[in-house]
């Protein structure tokens, strides 16, 4: 596993904004190397791949493309996430696939294609969850499906690479970013809403990323105080 002095090449999906923005810049204060995969680039000058997630197979070659040209890949952290809020008629079909695609499919193939040069560096594997993976919300069907199929995921990942790739699930609760922007006013969060900093989650991140070689913080829930969605 990596030392706290080695984090190496990170990738970083969703670098762009939000949690993924905030990652990106703890891993570079860290001392590592982020390489964003996102729609639109970055506003800061890291390392970028124009991508969207929800083709997994160009997300596939793209990983292995940053692997290839960057060497020394040491974690993968999928911070990428979409949703489509409405009682399930009422979401459109490719709202509600596009939110399994991005979410959950989209995190299975970028790390399918880091799990090789991972396993070559004793690195490690960060996925993003949420509360609602944990517990289910109406009018969430297509997050709440995404995220409990990434606890899923991870808790099963965590254990086919027992010993060879660190694997942490980091579960966030609600965060001030523009994940909630363009939604219909009552799926927003409310005007007293206690909402984290990402870059509260971000140090939990480089935290599971700089653990000793042979530890792993297998799975960590950030949440404010008040959290409503949590426990």
């Amino acid at each position: 596993m990596t030392t706290s002095a080695e984090l190496g090449t990170v990738i970083v999906t969703g670098g762009a904004s939000g949690l993924g923005a905030a990652v990106a810049a703890a891993v570079r204060e860290a001392g590592g190397t982020p390489v964003v995969l996102d729609l639109k680039p970055p506003d800061t000058d890291h390392a970028y791949v124009e991508m969207d997630l929800a083709d997994t197979r160009a997300t596939e070659a793209a990983v292995a493309q940053v692997a290839s040209t960057y060497g020394d890949l040491r974690a993968v952290v999928t911070c990428a996430g979409t949703d489509a809020c409405g009682a399930l008629d009422q979401v459109s079909g490719e709202a509600w696939d596009r939110v399994l695609a991005v979410n959950l499919l989209g995190t299975a193939a970028v790390v399918r294609a880091a799990v090789g040069p991972l396993r070559a560096t004793h690195g490690r594997i960060v996925t993003i969850g949420s509360t609602l993976g944990l517990r289910p919300a109406g009018d969430a069907t297509a997050y709440c499906a995404s995220k409990h199929g990434i606890v899923g995921f991870s808790r099963a990942l965590a254990m086919e690479l027992a010993g060879q790739v660190g694997v942490t699930m980091v579960v966030p609760g609600g965060m001030q970013t523009h994940f909630f922007d363009g939604r219909p006013e009552q799926y927003r969060p409310g005007p007293d809403a206690d909402l984290m900093d990402p870059a509260h989650v971000a140090t939990a991140v480089v935290g599971a990323l700089r653990q000793p070689a042979g530890v792993e913080l297998r799975e960590v829930i950030v949440t404010a105080s008040t959290e409503p969605s949590w426990p």
